[in-house]
């Protein structure tokens, strides 16, 4: 590597500056006590601000009959008829990441959102209606028991989760620490389930690993993207510049994602000012450009990204980024292709939001949604592998950089 780049690193590093994020709010207003047609006008006009353009009559027949035909009416909680309503609401937009969070839920969200919680310590989603495992943390009681990226979920003790949404799932898999969990599991490849028990502990998010091999071969191995990842892999850089290696790889397999912030602070080290990094796109077609701040340290830096199904987010943002930009050579398995952007909207008080409002693409206009990120080189990893403790889409790495 050339003196010159080492140096405006150096400078770099000394004074990058951290950005934050914070969500934007929103109202909600439910109003239900009147007759039927009476409803029908509020909801028009006072909840809505709308034309009596949509039949809300339905939903009130529906509402007073189960009042007064229901055989257990009188052990009715109409919030709880209302939450209901509101879930069933997002469930027909088909979209896994639009929930509704009421009082207790909404409290245990926020909570998670501020760093260390009670758990098995795994990011979980929806595919095709099935509750899968994107990724286990490292170190956690989800990893250590050998849940992989890809497991999927059929019962959270003894409950199917057939239909059942992520944020269901995590609450009924959290728990006070020291606790057990019993999960049946059926791992990717085979057909018959395993039912484990998993000890629920204080789950710690880590952030990045570095190692180092033969032949200048410098390793970053970043589990998330969290809000103080931007600082964790500039030190990362720097131990990457002063160990007199030149090759690098970035691992983010099992990685997924986190703050849109952090994946553009890193991708801005390896890209010039102004290059797209990402774009986000709405409902009325307008798109917002994320661009590169623009530190571009690195000359022609031997460069290769590791990624499989569990790389989601924000790591399919930079991975995306630097592929297409001519950065980076992606390596291992198709990524899982989580490429929306949820805001988190105070309905009352006590209630929450989380919508989906947007699709992320990337600077070419791939939809990561959609379609996922392609390796440039597919390299799959198999049970025997995992089992011999080999690491084929690792030495597939090393041979590209070793012959770059």
């Amino acid at each position: 590597m050339e003196l010159g780049w080492k140096k405006k690193l150096a400078l770099s590093l000394i004074s990058l500056a951290v950005i934050s994020g914070v969500f934007a709010g929103g109202a909600f207003f439910g109003y239900y006590n009147r007759h039927s047609i009476e409803k029908i006008n509020v909801l028009f006009n006072k909840e809505t601000g709308k034309p009596a353009q949509v039949d809300f009559s339905p939903f009130w027949t529906v509402w007073q009959t189960i009042e007064s035909k229901y055989v257990e009416n009188e052990n009715l909680d109409s919030q709880k008829m209302v939450y209901g309503a509101i879930q069933g609401m997002l469930n027909s937009l088909g979209d896994p990441y639009s929930v509704f969070f009421p009082p207790q839920e909404s409290k245990e969200f926020k909570d998670e959102m501020k760093g260390d919680f009670e758990g098995v310590g795994m990011e979980i989603g929806v595919r095709d209606s099935q509750l899968i495992v994107i990724s286990p943390l490292k170190g956690t009681p989800a990893y250590n028991v050998g849940i992989k990226a890809g497991d999927k979920i059929l019962k959270i003790d003894g409950k199917t989760t057939e239909n059942m949404s992520a944020e269901e799932a995590a609450r009924l898999i959290r728990g006070k620490k020291d606790t057990a969990v019993k999960l049946t599991i059926l791992h990717k490849g085979e057909e018959k389930p395993l039912e484990i028990s998993v000890t629920r502990g204080v789950i710690k998010i880590p952030v990045l690993d570095t190692e180092q091999k033969p032949n200048g071969i410098f390793i970053i191995k970043m589990y998330n993207f969290s809000g103080n990842s931007m600082n964790v892999f500039r030190e990362a850089l720097r131990e990457f510049v002063f160990s007199g290696n030149d090759k690098l790889i970035l691992d983010l397999r099992g990685n997924p994602g986190g703050y849109l912030e952090s994946s553009v602070d890193i991708a801005s080290w390896f890209l010039p000012a102004g290059k797209t990094v990402a774009r986000e796109k709405f409902s009325n077609g307008e798109e917002t450009i994320f661009r590169s701040k623009g530190y571009d340290v690195f000359q022609k830096l031997p460069f290769v990204i590791l990624v499989n199904e569990g790389s989601a987010s924000a790591s399919e943002i930079l991975a995306g980024a630097l592929q297409e930009h001519g950065i980076a050579k992606l390596v291992g398995q198709k990524t899982f292709g989580k490429g929306s952007v949820q805001e988190l909207i105070q309905v009352t008080p006590d209630t929450s939001l989380k919508l989906t409002i947007a699709r992320w693409l990337t600077p070419n206009g791939r939809s990561i949604s959609e379609q996922g990120l392609e390796p440039d080189f597919v390299v799959e990893l198999t049970k025997e592998d995992f089992e011999a403790d080999r690491d084929p889409q690792m030495d597939k790495a090393v041979e590209l950089l070793n012959n770059w």
